[in-house]
Parts: structure tokens; sequence; C-alpha cells
């Protein structure tokens, strides 16, 4: 007989996998093993499994998790009726920076794990980055040649872009003296700075 849930089993849930988020974070996926990974949670092995089938599971989860948050974020700037691209890439620089702040382990974890994941698992995490690279490669598009005039140079230009503001959880500090907004600012002041945008 299967086990019942119990009323908090999501919160619980969501609980852990921010745990174990910080864990690969600070250890990385090969560096923590399930009884790690139960003592970060504060529940036992057994427990563990039932909320989750094995460790790799965990690490799936963490990067799903975390790029569907993106895509939604993303998702939310682009129903607007913009026509403008510089507000687009705008919005878009403020919402990616307001997402990574609050997942800097999750963030992390993508980073630096995701060559761990099976095959298939990772071409499914690979498949939402790349939805969100060719929409920023759109925007950069459609602002003009000076972000290339080919395939090829307009893939350099948005990999520059996600270069810039991916490893913003290595240093920066949203309690510090420059608050996610005005880091967002400044990512697109150096972007657009060019008298006819």
């Amino acid at each position: 007989m299967a086990r019942p849930q119990a009323a908090d089993y999501d919160d619980r849930r969501q609980e852990m996998l921010d745990r174990a988020a910080a864990l690969y974070a600070r250890h990385g996926f090969l560096g923590a093993s399930i009884a790690d990974l139960a003592i970060a949670c504060g529940v036992s092995k057994s427990l563990l499994y039932h909320y989750f089938g094995s460790k790799e599971d965990i690490l799936f989860e963490i990067m799903t998790d975390h790029v569907e948050h993106l895509r939604s974020a993303v998702a939310e700037v682009m129903a607007g009726a913009l026509k403008d691209p510089a507000e687009q890439l705008r919005r878009l620089t403020h919402a990616f920076l307001h997402a990574y702040v609050g997942a800097a382990d999750r963030h992390k974890v993508l980073v630096n794990d995701l060559d761990k994941l099976p095959e298939d698992r990772r071409r499914s995490v690979i498949a939402t980055e790349r939805e969100l690279i060719d929409l920023v490669g759109s925007v950069l598009a459609r602002l003009g040649p000076r972000f290339g005039t080919t395939s090829a140079q307009r893939r350099a230009s948005t990999m520059l872009y996600f270069g810039m503001i991916n490893w913003t959880h290595t240093w920066y500090d949203p309690a510090g003296p420059i608050d996610t907004d005005a880091l967002a600012q400044q990512v697109v002041t150096i972007w657009l700075s060019n008298s006819d945008l």
C-alpha cells in the first residue's frame, strides 16, 4: 500500500530541493551523497526516497525548476505588447537578474553540473536554455547590425550577453551597495550605449 501524502507534501518537497541545491552548489553533485542530502534536508534517507527516486532525480528537478522559472519570467515580458526591441532587452535583463538573485544555488548547480545528467535529461534542460538563447538572439537581431549581420555573429553576441549576466552568482551580493534593478540597468546601458538607440 502506497504511503499517503502529507498535507504539506509540496512545501516540504520544495524545501528539500532548496536545501539540496545549496548542498550541490557548495560541494557539487559528485561531492554530495544521499546521506549528505538527507542530513541537509533534515530527514532520513528513507523519507528522502519518499519524495525523490534518486540523487539524480533531485539534480534534474533543481535544473528544470530553474530553467522553467526563467522561461516563465521571459514569457511574461514577451507577452506584453512591446514593439521596441531596446525596451524588450531592458525588461528581459531585469527579469533574468531578478530570477537569478532568488536562485543563486540553483543557477550555480545548472552551470556546474549539467554534464552530470544522463543525455536524455540533459537534452531536455538544454532545449529550454536554447529557447531562451534564441529569444534573446531575436531581440538583438531587431536592434540592428551592430549585434551581427550573420546568424553566427548574432549567436556570438547573444552568448556574450548571457556571459555577462550568467556569472553574477559568483560575485554579486543583492544586499550590497548595488540593488538588482541598478545592476540590470548597468547591463542594459553597456549593451545599448549607442546614440541611435
